[in-house]
């Protein structure tokens, strides 16, 4: 898989000298790479259904996937080339639209530079270029078979890179998630008062921990009287043929549950009591006995552990957050996704001297109150992620050597593996409900969710699937799709099953779409500005007007900083708050955190008081973030600058030079931050737009380059693999640095694939 440009691409600087249509003047690289390759080419793959196809994919497909799931290998392989005949002239078209439409913007920001954004002038001329269009009647979405995880249940969701097992794993098993591990190895408790976290366990920190938990507790579900740090025994009675939770206090007084319908379940061990199973907002919260336990002994009740579901929902990622540049690594990828939709991918690593083995989860079965085996999903409800419109790939090609959209691929081999799923092949369910449920990202506008929706029925077709048995997750982050999000909704209104903000990616395309328009705001000031707040509510108020809430998700961002528990449990709450049912979190204990947020708010109550408001300004969503009459300081604007250049730094050296697509990196300040290519995007579009209007200087933005390179080899000291930027700054990740900059405004949308892609497979050749 390349991911370089596709062959409609072309430099903006010569576009914007053409005075009627498109002038087309760059050479495709891909059509180069094809004319000097083509012995190697034939050497590496072979024939099938019209195709070629690269040998390691054709050998996972014919001997793993294709096995079991009913469906012939030659009917795979033509029906994925008739989709591809069909449907990629259209791909191209798409990708021409938008090109053609950011040069007309351009030209329109280039005639009003400097002056005031008539709102009414713009909307009437984002309509004469179907940019914007004209918005339809109300409807509601009519979309079936949604499992609960979805439709009904409001928690984390995960984003993890598929190409790597271990964090798939750990990502799949994060359904459920023990509280007191969470607080105790993060800096939600504090460490004051000999409370720090030591190499043993430590008591006194230990009871902060369950002090924390019981609280949470007391809101979650409420004893009739008292509290849990009065209970010391939680024991069962029977009340016609039901068994009924009593809590013994410490004044011998017996209570129950204030709502005595959130006790749901409980398991013995030998006849003893060994938890008992809550439910409050359609999630669930076990309390965990065993007097003989670490903890279990110290504490009245004998409770050892509060264990609550938390990521109810994970994105497995074949986009941002991979590194998949040919077709080892994109096999790779969808290997996992086959090891995990059959329940048998296994990761086995080292955790100090302990090696350790890593499978999927069971599901945990409980006892109900009538005596009936209660059953619930021991695993994360999994959605699968492809790539965008823009992305080719040359792990299949035309007969002639042509890449083919890379969504495509994604698309039949994940619905694919998918049907193992559908048939009940593998260890575990994954959709009890009977859906495929596909995430796709980066569309501009609803006719661009049509292509989707129209690829999918194409796939269905191909597998012998229902119609609508591919869900479609539309992300919000192109502006596009943002200010036709209704249309988008309609396009998608009988599979879509999720939606959501997301700052990063849409910045970068906001800052990419006005480029022309002048010079932005720093980053801070971006995210405080009309246009983004207005953003996320829009997001909100279109999803609620559309009929989503108990269908779909509405989804918010992730939080960013893995090791600042304490500040996102503080304010993540915002996010429910805001009325979304998911938001990203940026690891395992990071959503059993954030789980108890769900339980403080009801989102499908609050969802119902937001759908009164007034719908938030689009206005303000097309106002961009421009900085306008203020001045910055020479040391504001070099601050601004330090912290890009670090952030591109950091996360491309790891990208370009181990193919680490997602990982913890260091900011400025040491603090670690969750980054993907949106990240990158964001601030190398930031550094493009101020140096396109002279804010900063090339050689500016070279010099901190060197300065900011110095700090990530230090951040960076303890790896073995890392290969130190200041030691060549020829090298291909130092120079990919400088291209996601200085050709940041030519690269269609700012996109970062074609500059990262290439530089990677430069290494990999190299290596």
């Amino acid at each position: 898989m390349r991911g370089i440009r596709s062959p409609h691409r072309y430099h903006r600087r010569e576009l914007l000298r053409c005075n009627k249509g498109l002038c087309y003047v760059a050479v495709h690289h891909s059509q180069i790479r094809n004319n000097h390759m083509s012995e190697k080419r034939d050497a590496a793959y072979v024939d099938a259904g019209g195709l070629r196809v690269a040998i390691p994919l054709h050998h996972l497909i014919e001997n793993d996937i294709v096995p079991g799931s009913g469906i012939r290998s030659d009917d795979f392989w033509s029906s994925l080339a008739e989709i591809v005949r069909d449907l990629a002239p259209k791909n191209r078209q798409l990708l021409a639209k938008r090109d053609a439409m950011q040069s007309k913007m351009d030209q329109w920001y280039v005639a009003r530079r400097g002056q005031e954004l008539d709102a009414e002038t713009q909307k009437q001329f984002l309509l004469d270029i179907g940019y914007l269009v004209p918005e339809g009647p109300d409807f509601m979405i009519d979309v079936e078979h949604v499992d609960d995880e979805i439709a009904h249940m409001a928690g984390p969701q995960l984003v993890v890179p598929l190409d790597n097992a271990r964090y798939a794993l750990n990502a799949a098993n994060a359904r459920w998630g023990s509280l007191y591990d969470a607080l105790y190895g993060t800096n939600v408790i504090d460490d004051t008062d000999g409370a720090e976290k030591q190499a043993t366990y430590n008591p006194v920190r230990g009871r902060k921990v369950v002090a924390f938990a019981k609280d949470f507790l007391d809101q979650a579900a409420a004893l009739a009287n008292g509290r849990y740090s009065e209970a010391v025994e939680f024991k069962l009675t029977d009340l016609s043929g039901r068994k009924q939770l009593v809590i013994v206090l410490q004044d011998g007084t017996p209570t129950s549950l204030a709502d005595s319908a959130k006790f749901t379940g409980y398991t013995e061990v030998d006849g003893e009591l060994a938890s008992v199973l809550l439910q409050n907002n359609n999630l669930h919260i076990e309390i965990q006995f065993d007097r003989h336990d670490v903890i279990g002994k110290d504490d009245p009740a004998g409770i050892k552990d509060i264990v609550i579901e938390s990521a109810v929902t994970t994105i497995q990622d074949l986009e941002d957050a991979i590194s998949a540049v040919d077709v080892e690594d994109k096999v790779r990828a969808y290997r996992n996704w086959l090891g995990i939709v059959k329940g048998d991918l296994k990761a086995d690593f080292n955790k100090g001297d302990e090696l350790v083995h890593r499978c999927l989860h069971p599901d945990r079965k409980f006892t109900d109150p009538n005596g009936s085996t209660k059953t619930l999903h021991g695993r994360s409800l999994l959605l699968i992620r492809n790539v965008g419109l823009h992305m080719y790939t040359d792990a299949v090609t035309s007969a002639d050597g042509d890449e083919i959209p890379e969504g495509f691929l994604d698309a039949m081999v994940s619905v694919l593996t998918a049907v193992h799923d559908l048939k009940g092949n593998g260890k575990y369910r994954n959709s009890r409900a009977g859906s495929v449920y596909m995430v796709k990202p980066k569309l501009h506008g609803p006719e661009e969710v049509g292509a989707t929706v129209e690829l999918f029925s194409r796939v269905e077709d191909a597998l012998g699937l229902a119609r609508n048995t591919i869900k479609i997750g539309i992300m919000d982050e192109e502006r596009r799709a943002t200010v036709n999000l209704k249309e988008c909704i309609r396009a998608a209104k009988e599979r879509v099953i999720f939606i959501n903000t997301g700052f990063l990616d849409r910045t970068g395309d906001e800052i990419h779409t006005a480029m022309e328009a002048g010079p932005m705001m720093p980053k801070p000031a971006i995210k405080n500005a009309p246009w983004i707040l207005a953003y996320e509510d829009w997001n909100v108020d279109i999803g609620i007007e559309c009929g989503l809430p108990g269908h779909a998700q509405i989804g918010k961002g992730m939080w960013a900083a893995p090791d600042e528990m304490k500040s996102m449990v503080e304010t993540k709450i915002v996010h429910p708050r805001a009325g979304a049912n998911t938001a990203w979190v940026p690891s395992p204990t990071a959503a059993t955190l954030h789980g108890m947020h769900y339980h403080k708010e009801d989102v499908f109550a609050r969802q119902h008081e937001l759908a009164t408001r007034a719908r938030a300004s689009l206005d303000d969503i097309l106002t961009p973030p421009l900085l306008g009459e203020r001045s910055l300081t020479d040391e504001e604007i070099q601050m601004e600058l330090d912290n890009n250049t670090q952030s591109i730094l950091g996360y491309v050296v790891r990208w370009i030079n181990q193919g680490v697509g997602c990982s913890k990196v260091p900011d400025i300040n040491d603090v670690s931050l969750m980054e993907d290519r949106a990240t990158l995007r964001i601030s190398s579009q930031h550094i493009a737009n101020w140096l396109y209007h002279a804010v900063i200087t090339k050689d500016q933005v070279v010099a901190t380059m060197k300065k900011m390179a110095l700090v990530v080899d230090r951040q960076n000291h303890g790896d073995p693999n890392y290969r130190n930027l200041t030691d060549h700054y020829d090298s291909p990740a130092f120079q990919g640095a400088l291209d996601l900059v200085f050709k940041g405004r030519e690269e269609a949308n700012g996109y970062t694939e074609p500059v990262l892609h290439a530089r990677r497979r430069e290494v990999k050749a190299g290596s």
